[in-house]
């Protein structure tokens, strides 16, 4: 199998020849992975650990800075697509640096006849497609995502956090508004991506951060008003182009994996097994037969901070729940491996993958 082959066969839960592989790293770690390597393309680092690759080629960034690479010490915000405004903040010494959001377009503005006065939603028609089919081609070997739909996260943002969960309780026709009207860009933008890619797409994301550390940041009732239908309609417009549903949500959201199962959801990603319900053995068994899992290897403690014994070791713990039946599981960090990552643990974890083989 190559690694298309072998990521497809995982999501649709038949036996691939080995459990397959991705990553999700910050540009400091991608960075330092070429030098390791003495390489100069990512593509040339996934060959090297057998790193299978879901290969990301969404035309334009989706709710993250336009400017993606720190240049300077005090650098002018930046600015995304939805008018949220970031400050780059270093950490661990200045080993790496993370967008900090500083501006939200919509603080200030607390009704609809403002937002519609003094906001304007992407259009997109902005955007350009017209290469897409071009670059899919360039990595016919591996599973393509593309596309990337995060209503309740792009409210978040633009309206701010504390002011956009208040509103979802007692600003609810605001809310209604404001998320139809992302729903609507997303809808609008993902219909003419998915033309432009035809049956060169695999994989796309509906997504969202409902969960934290500890439980659902929103009720089930609050999901069921305002976010499910458009989830129904996004991930219609999935099938509807033969394209797969990834759905990413940090945290402890075990309650609402039932409701995205019935949506229609194919993989879920990151989980974050050390949370409350997120035990991995019991996910296997109550969802594996209708999801296949992404992710797992743990980038809150084990990968930064643990020995590569410890990182060999929770590999192999996953194998034996996430993938005890030899199939629906693609093996990743949790999500972005960090700068602080040492780089013996990165490399453990995907020679671990690769030596434990077939199950």
């Amino acid at each position: 199998m190559n690694s298309k082959e072998r990521i497809l066969s995982a999501i649709h839960r038949e036996k691939p020849d080995r459990i397959p592989s991705d990553i999700w790293a910050t540009p400091e770690v991608m960075e330092n992975l070429k030098k390791h390597f003495g390489v100069d393309s990512e593509r040339a680092i996934w060959e090297k650990l057998s790193i299978d690759k879901m290969v990301n080629l969404t035309p334009a960034p989706l709710g993250i800075p336009v400017t993606s690479h720190y240049t300077g010490p005090s650098p002018a915000p930046n600015e995304d697509i939805w008018g949220v405004k970031y400050l780059a903040k270093s950490y661990a010494g200045g080993q790496g640096f993370y967008w900090e959001m500083c501006s939200h377009p919509l603080a200030e503005l607390d009704t609809i006849e403002a937002v519609k006065t003094d906001y304007r939603f992407p259009r997109a028609d902005e955007f350009d497609f017209s290469t897409l089919k071009e670059n899919c081609r360039e990595y016919t070997e591996y599973a393509i995502q593309c596309g990337y739909i995060s209503p309740f996260y792009i409210f978040n943002n633009i309206r701010g956090l504390e002011k956009s969960l208040i509103d979802l309780a007692f600003n609810r026709e605001y809310a209604h508004y404001v998320i139809d009207c992302i729903s609507d860009f997303f809808y609008a933008f993902h219909e003419r991506l998915f033309e432009a890619g035809g049956s060169l797409i695999d994989v796309a994301e509906v997504t969202d951060d409902f969960g934290m550390q500890s439980g659902l940041l929103i009720s089930i009732d609050m999901f069921r008003e305002f976010f499910r239908p458009h989830y129904r309609r996004f991930i219609k417009l999935l099938k509807d182009f033969n394209i797969l549903v990834f759905h990413h949500d940090d945290g402890a959201m075990v309650p609402l994996i039932p409701e995205l199962i019935d949506l229609g959801i194919d993989v879920l990603n990151p989980v974050q097994w050390r949370l409350p319900g997120m035990d991995p053995d019991r996910l296997k068994k109550n969802y594996g037969t209708k999801l296949c899992f992404h992710g797992g290897v743990d980038n809150q403690h084990t990968l930064p901070f643990g020995s590569p014994k410890e990182v060999e070791k929770e590999v192999q713990f996953l194998f034996d729940t996430l993938a005890s039946d030899g199939t629906g599981y693609i093996v990743a960090p949790c999500h972005n491996l960090q700068s602080i990552t040492p780089m013996k643990n990165i490399i453990t974890l995907y020679e671990t993958v690769r030596s434990l083989g077939t199950r």
